[in-house]
């Protein structure tokens, strides 16, 4: 079998470095024209519709691609429309032979509507749209290991319980695979690693994991009864148990990403973590469906044996649809590659009739959260801008203001007697622009813009750390370690009256200027004790600010989002903070 599929991988093809490959759009569906033919009677091509990073994104809100991914600059994305293009683009299958799969963080990171019932919203959406598998990401562990269960099981929520008593929960129709999250208390994976299904007469078998750093994403008390193990690793040993049940096309959903130069159709230079997965993970798996990056791609990588082997990624939040087709050698059940080809399709709302069943769906909980949304609760003079860049390793206005806002509720000694806040630009996840966002007058903030900035559910925790743990935390900004996966740098916003140096051009570990931290214009004393306040996710070594964990006499605060609220409202016409931090 081995040499069969050899032969097979081999056909007409030579080993090549990162190519791109084909992409359409929805309308060529949607116009009813099918697939090629396989050419082979015992050929048969298996469409795969797939997406990644969804976060939640119900609502029509999001805008376009990028100017490099889409030139264009077409409105991309919503339920209503991701539902469309999906049905449009099954269409152009054979009748019974088209999956539908994702990579990841479906949930978590969401947008307020969906976010603030715990998601519950958007995996409703997800199986109205007859998803059938998806890999889980590092932001469905958001909540821990028990909420991850419920949103697959189903149940009420232990603390705000059942938001409809009369249709309660009842969990996700599609599979969540965690290959490489396995127990600590040695009783295998917290949830199924593979997955297989039989489409058009053949078997496919799906391998599903997560970054192996997702600890250092989440919160590490909510995946402290579980390990995160080396993708490639699981993928190999997983695939070699496939292929001993007789499975022979092999597609493994990756959360992990990278980054690319063209168009959303293009795979122009592909880097990160994922290029090098690929040329290590065994030629067992014919394909990798992937995400984390929110990038759009759609390259062919060698395998270690130096066949091609298509990459793909669906950008993010439902804008882009990766098809899919898997050309399947009936008589040995392996997958074709010289034959198997994949697009990505933007999902344009101008080309697209919003899908009745979503709309229902979101006007049910629209209802609900409607009030709440609304409600006025600051506002702001100018605007104040996060890492739309997608940048998380530079200083940002909203990074120091959320910073500031935590300082805010810690200061008094009740509540901590915090003199320094830090907060993650990562964690940051929308701006305040003065442009209405929703329904609200320019400049004024809603509790729905509050809530997409900071929807983690953290809680503040003051602790003391010396002067030299905090620049020893100020050096953790930067990492070049393999558990950072794509993102080396990862910044820190600074509260008020905390301003230092950096200097990129130093080694790891002495990129703080020497004697240049500073609190209230008075040098901070290495060795004198501070009050510093931050996230509990940061204060438990997420993002790898391993530094936090070394505080004491911790207290802990109120939620984040509770607190960032309160300080709007007694902090009207906000304005964006300036520069503190010198060469950042």
């Amino acid at each position: 079998m081995t040499t069969t599929r050899r032969r097979v991988l081999g056909a007409g093809i030579a080993a090549t470095a990162i190519a791109a490959l084909v992409a359409g759009t929805p309308a060529l569906a949607a116009e009813g024209k099918k697939p090629a033919a396989t050419g082979n009677p015992n050929f048969t091509a298996v469409q795969l519709l797939s997406f990644n990073d969804y976060h939640g994104h119900i609502e029509a809100t999001d805008g376009p691609l990028s100017k490099t991914q889409d030139p264009s600059q077409k409105a991309v994305g919503g339920a209503e429309y991701l539902s469309s293009a999906l049905d449009a683009l099954r269409g152009s299958a054979p009748q019974g032979q088209s999956l539908t799969v994702a990579a990841g963080d479906l949930i978590g990171g969401s947008t307020f509507l969906s976010g603030i019932f715990h998601d519950e919203p958007s995996v409703e959406t997800l199986n109205a749209m007859r998803l059938d598998v998806s890999s889980v990401g590092n932001h469905e562990f958001d909540e821990g290991t028990d909420e991850l269960l419920r949103m697959q099981d189903g149940g009420c929520h232990p603390v705000d319980g059942c938001y409809f008593p009369d249709d309660p929960y009842a969990g996700a129709d599609f599979q969540w695979l965690a290959a490489n999250v396995v127990k600590k208390d040695g009783t295998g994976t917290l949830l199924p690693g593979t997955s297989v299904k039989e489409v058009g007469g053949v078997e496919i078998g799906f391998i599903g994991m997560t970054l192996e750093a997702t600890p250092t994403l989440v919160n590490p008390a909510g995946v402290a009864s579980v390990e995160f193990e080396d993708e490639v690793e699981t993928a190999n040993a997983q695939a070699a148990l496939l292929r001993a049940q007789g499975v022979e096309a092999i597609v493994v959903l990756l959360h992990e990403g990278g980054y690319q130069s063209g168009n959303f159709d293009q795979c122009k230079g592909l880097s990160g973590p994922v290029a090098t997965i690929a040329a290590q993970m065994t030629p067992d798996v014919d394909a990798l469906v992937t995400g984390h990056t929110h990038q759009p791609y759609v390259c062919s990588v060698p395998d270690p044996e130096g066949n091609p082997r298509l990459v793909t990624s669906a950008a993010s939040y439902g804008r882009v649809v990766t098809e899919t087709k898997l050309v399947i050698d009936k008589s040995t059940g392996d997958v074709v590659r010289n034959r198997t080809s994949a697009q990505n399709h933007l999902v344009t709302r101008d080309k697209l009739t919003p899908d009745p069943a979503q709309t229902a769906i979101l006007e049910k909980w629209s209802t609900l959260g409607a009030a709440k949304a609304a409600e006025v609760v600051g506002s702001n003079s100018e605007d104040i801008t996060g890492d739309a860049s997608g940048d998380r390793g530079v200083e940002t206005p909203m990074a120091d203001l959320l910073a500031d806002a935590i300082l805010w509720g810690t200061e008094a000694p009740e509540n901590g007697g915090a003199q320094i806040s830090f907060m993650n630009v990562g964690g940051v996840r929308a701006s305040f622009l003065l442009e209405p966002k929703y329904a609200e007058a320019p400049g004024e903030i809603t509790y729905a813009e509050a809530y997409d900035v900071a929807p983690f559910g953290n809680l503040l925790v003051s602790m003391d750390l010396t002067g030299a743990q905090i620049e020893e935390i100020l050096e953790q900004q930067y990492q070049p370690v393999e558990a950072r996966g794509s993102r080396p740098m990862l910044a820190l916003g600074v509260s008020e009256g905390f301003t230092y140096e950096w200097d990129a051009t130093q080694p790891e570990g002495s990129r703080v200027v020497p004697n240049s931290m500073q609190l209230d214009g008075v040098p901070v004393d290495p060795a004198a004790t501070y009050r510093v306040s931050t996230l509990n996710f940061l204060a438990n070594g997420g993002d790898l600010f391993t530094g936090f964990t070394e505080g004491t006499n911790i207290l802990g605060g109120s939620e984040d989002l509770a607190n960032l609220v309160a300080y709007l409202k007694v902090n009207p016409g906000l304005t964006a903070p300036e520069d503190r931090i010198a060469g950042l």
